[in-house]
């Protein structure tokens, strides 16, 4: 098995955690904290707007089921890479649409799938494609947290309808 290891931020990370976690091939889903100027930062602090992190998750993942390019294409079906530090109600730098690489290899597809996701946006998108310099796993209550709060407001009226719409489009990669 060739695990290999995918950061993303696209708005609120309980979002992106609950959408991974259900492909097949997906090994792991972590919530954190990325690339901001406080080491070992907080909720709090990284709500504030003012550390310069981005809510990420890290995903691990069995290349040889489920592709970088595959991961990177869905990312770009679940959220509006389109709006600058937003996602719906969820506003701030922290909220902001970026793909973190660590590898030249990785960076040169991310360009490559974002510039064909473009192809379906009117607006221009607007994710940051930058190096990973910092991951940071959040605060243990942000781990799997739709799974553990399916029926907590947030949950019901924004992660169920892009599950159920991500379910009628991509169901064939569901574990």
């Amino acid at each position: 098995m060739a695990r290999e290891r995918l950061i993303l931020g696209g708005g609120c990370f309980w979002c992106l955690e609950a959408l991974y976690e259900m492909l097949e091939g997906v090994e792991s889903v972590v919530s954190g904290y990325a690339n901001g100027t406080m080491p070992n930062p907080d909720y709090r602090s990284v709500c504030s707007g003012e550390t310069g992190h981005a809510e990420v998750v890290q995903i691990t993942y069995d290349d040889e089921v489920i592709s970088a390019k595959t991961l990177l294409e869905i990312f770009f079906e679940i959220h509006d890479p389109t709006t600058l530090n937003r996602q719906g109600a969820d506003r701030g730098t922290q909220y902001r649409s970026v793909i973190l690489y660590t590898s030249q290899t990785l960076k040169e597809l991310a360009l490559e799938v974002k510039a064909k996701a473009q192809e379906g946006y009117q607006n221009p998108i607007v994710t940051i494609i930058e190096p990973l310099d910092h991951f940071y796993e959040a605060e243990s209550y942000h781990q799997d947290y739709y799974r553990h709060n399916t029926t907590q407001g947030y949950c019901m009226t924004v992660i169920s309808p892009k599950i159920a719409k991500f379910k009628e489009k991509r169901s064939g990669l569901l574990g």
